[in-house]
């Protein structure tokens, strides 16, 4: 875990100002990658739409920087009546994801919408995986400090998601995002930018 001082960094005038270049950034790259990826996007929302019923898209609200909630878009890559028992966190081998679905989310095609976030300011393209209310309190309950890793915007990717994945346990998620919250920088962003492309081609998901 981190300590207070590598928690204070954060507010030191370099990261202040890289954070705001950051922000530029991620405007700009989720412009163009909207633009590029949008055949990707409407390939897999027709064969989304073939293999089950349900709507293409779905909406789910997430908590965002200090605690803001906002609304993630994805292409839906579960059946429709996934959380008719109540909502769930996603598992390795999950029997609620479709067939397409296991594909886009091996390969975090179904992130893509979510540039439209990036794009509205309230996401960045690098940072923690944003968490739905309901997981973000169970978790800060069960592992006190969870809501650390807040004080930077939610990323469409990030340290813990190049290196963890969907099965990765709360705890090791947050020690994986205050690593990256405590070294925030251009080089480990773009390192983690590198590694989320090579995932995206190779289909070779994180752990």
């Amino acid at each position: 875990m981190l300590d207070e001082s590598t928690i204070n960094s954060i507010n030191t005038p370099s990261v202040y100002r890289y954070l705001i270049f950051k922000s530029f950034f991620d405007f700009f790259l989720a412009l163009i990658g909207i633009i590029i990826t949008s055949p990707v996007i409407i390939l897999f929302s027709i064969l989304i739409k073939l293999e089950s019923k349900g709507p293409i898209f779905y909406k789910q609200e997430r908590v965002g920087i200090n605690g803001k909630l906002f609304y993630i878009v994805k292409l839906r890559s579960m059946f429709i009546n996934a959380e008719e028992n109540g909502a769930q966190w996603a598992s390795k081998n999950d029997p609620r994801v479709t067939r397409i679905g296991s594909f886009i989310r091996k390969t975090r095609i179904d992130e893509l919408p979510q540039l439209l976030n990036v794009l509205k300011g309230e996401m960045s393209l690098i940072g923690p995986r944003p968490e739905r209310p309901m997981f973000t309190e169970k978790f800060n309950d069960e592992i006190p400090g969870f809501t650390k890793r807040l004080m930077v915007k939610p990323g469409l990717t990030g340290w813990a998601q190049v290196n963890g994945g969907y099965d990765i346990t709360a705890k090791h998620k947050l020690e994986l995002d205050l690593f990256y919250i405590g070294k925030i920088s251009l080089k480990l962003d773009m390192y983690i930018l590198l590694k989320t492309i090579r995932i995206v081609i190779t289909g070779d998901g994180a752990r």
